[in-house]
């Protein structure tokens, strides 16, 4: 006589039934429908099961039931279900004990379910359910949770390895011959977990230096997929750069991605490393690297799908380790290669890395593209940055060409003048949208008399004066609109001292007054209009006294002048003062870019011996 199966035994073959579809399933098959099918089933399963009154001897098959569910549940982020799932469960282990905490305290909950199993079959099960809840804690960044359940975790480390565990299941297929299966080894949930809070307290504790360290070392030893072990050395290095050791930092930064060569984030910290050092020969090749995995969609993101059914990203979602994962856009980071090379003297690759920014930028269709835009200067300042590069270059034609693109598109817009506070004075601060509009005209007017500056400098180059004058004088025209309301506000301050809204734009303004009346007294002195020239020069070496061109073209006028010794005294005074290299800090649009003509030093070196002591 063929018996018919109990209910307990249909239950459990049903179980196994959706266990086994879900274990057989590959890892890249696994679509959202699917998961969603398999959630659904198992919470099905388990309202039958929870039909009836719990009981010890269902219970085993039901906490199995409500792993199997919570571990689908969390695989779709659904967090909040499996969390409610899981208090109800702790809630009905405790009524089959007898126990009843009175709170919904999560807390007290799990401490009161795994006191009152400790000496029971069930307490694998409910030490697997605190797994998952683990999982959930560190999911949603609870990490104090964590550290007052440390002990448990510990605990669980110690229970779930290969003997106890395999005891356990031996004792439990004495009772149940036909074992509820799991959807997911307990084992390899906790061995993901413990790796993935070592790389989430990793990331809250960078600035407590040696001890956060050891536990990142420790942790890199841990079994894990290489993606997280990567993580550990790209957080162990970013702890070694805050505790100000370079080096250290540098080489696990390079053993991350020896690990994970998809762990670009290494490569992008590594570049910070060298700014910092300033090695701007390594940053820029780092740079160059880092654009290109940039654009290789397939190689920007970690390989975190393991071949479980929970990703480690599941439960990586730390604001602060988000934030030291982020990465900037491909354009971004070619933008800052096209700045590099041109300030660090490797003008030709900069021009073209320029050239293929605006490119890209024009390219509906480019790889990153409207991300990007937020990120990057406004457009007339990438203009005007290409237009530099290409004067640098020594392609004019290239660079008058962006600069028709500034002026077209600004000088409509222009003001006829505009008035300006002292950034310090807050009795004179007019309503906000004033302020708002006053700064968003200075930087119009910024660049359309950047723009013809450049274009001033780009005929100089070309040695056709009438019109670099011409040039020049359209510069300072649109700078002398701007006005302050305190007459005795001087924006000659350092740049460095100023806020970084418009006391960048004051500086820039003074900046481009001091080179505009350089260029156009340079030029005066080609035609030898010299008393236009020392003009000009002498208002440029008030406006901008730093000005190194603008010095030595003064005493060149001045000798012309037959004011020798006043001659003598002014290239004294820059005589030993290279023209400075170009500075970050500022528009390289606005900084002096030797364009010009040259004054021969070996020649004003012999004018000063004939004239003997000064």
């Amino acid at each position: 006589m063929i018996r018919s199966p109990s209910l307990l035994e249909s239950w459990t073959q049903e179980n196994n039934q959706l266990a086994s579809s879900c274990k057989q399933q590959d890892a890249p098959n696994r679509d959202l429908f699917r998961q969603k099918r398999w959630s659904s089933d198992f919470h099905k399963l388990l309202r039958k099961l929870q039909g009836i009154p719990p009981h010890l001897d269902h219970a085993q098959l039901e906490l199995s039931v409500v792993y199997n569910t919570c571990v689908c549940f969390t695989a779709q982020s659904q967090f909040e279900e499996a969390q409610l799932l899981l208090t109800q469960t702790t809630q009905r282990v405790l009524q089959i004990a007898g126990d009843d905490p009175g709170t919904c305290d999560h807390s007290v909950l799990w401490r009161a379910a795994l006191k009152s199993v400790a000496s029971t079959a069930l307490h694998r099960y409910v030490l697997s359910l605190l797994c998952l809840q683990w999982g959930i804690w560190l999911a949603k960044s609870y990490l104090n949770a964590i550290k007052d359940f440390q002990e448990e975790m510990l605990s669980l480390l110690e229970t779930q390895n290969g003997a106890v565990w395999d005891e356990c299941r031996t004792e439990a297929k004495k009772k149940i011959p036909d074992i509820p299966r799991l959807v997911l080894d307990p084992r390899r949930l906790v061995e993901l977990l413990n790796v993935c809070t070592a790389v989430v307290q990793g990331a809250e504790r960078l600035t407590e230096g040696w001890s956060a360290l050891s536990a990142l070392q420790a942790a890199s030893a841990l079994p894990a997929p290489r993606a997280l072990i990567a993580y550990t050395h790209l957080l162990s290095g970013s702890c070694l750069a805050h505790m100000n050791r370079p080096q250290m930092a540098l080489q696990c930064y390079r053993k991350a991605l020896e690990t994970d060569p998809r762990c670009v984030s290494a490569l992008y910290q590594s570049i910070l490393v060298y700014r910092r050092l300033e090695n701007s020969q390594a940053e820029i090749q780092a740079l160059r690297i880092l654009h290109s995995t940039l654009l290789l969609p397939s190689t920007t993101e970690p390989a975190m799908a393991a071949s479980h059914l929970l990703s480690p990203s599941l439960f990586l979602c730390s604001q602060s380790l988000s934030s030291l994962l982020s990465l900037p856009s491909a354009l971004s980071v070619l933008h800052s290669l096209a700045l590099k090379c041109v300030i660090h003297g490797r003008v030709s690759e900069g021009v073209e890395y320029y050239l293929d920014l605006l490119a890209a930028l024009h390219s509906e269709g480019h790889h990153g593209v409207h991300d990007a835009v937020s990120t990057l200067p406004k457009l007339p300042k990438l203009y005007l940055e290409a237009g530099a590069a290409l004067l640098m270059g020594r392609r004019p034609a290239d660079c008058m060409a962006l600069c028709d693109e500034v002026i077209g598109t600004t000088l409509d817009l222009l003001p006829e003048k505009v008035l300006l506070e002292d950034p310090e004075d807050g009795s004179m601060a007019g309503s906000r949208e004033v302020k708002e509009e006053a700064e968003s005209g200075l930087r119009r007017l910024l660049w359309a008399a950047a723009a013809y500056l450049l274009q001033g400098h780009c005929y100089s180059q070309l040695k056709d004066w009438k019109l670099a004058v011409t040039h020049y004088t359209r510069c300072i025209s649109l700078l002398v609109k701007v006005h302050y309301k305190n007459r005795g506000f001087s924006p000659q301050i350092p740049c460095t001292d100023k806020d970084a809204g418009q006391g960048i734009d004051l500086c820039v303004l003074q900046r481009l007054k001091g080179l505009s009346l350089a260029g156009r007294g340079i030029s005066f002195a080609q035609i030898d209009r010299l008393r236009e020239a020392l003009r000009d020069l002498q208002l440029s070496l008030q406006a901008l006294p730093e000005g190194v061109s603008a010095g030595r073209w003064c005493g060149e006028v001045l000798w012309r002048l037959d004011r020798k010794r006043e001659a003598a005294a002014c290239w004294e005074k820059t005589w030993n003062h290279p023209i400075p290299s170009l500075a970050e800090a500022l528009p390289v649009y606005a900084q002096e870019l030797q364009s010009g003509p040259l004054l021969d030093s070996t020649e004003l070196y012999q004018r000063l011996q004939e004239l003997g002591p000064i």
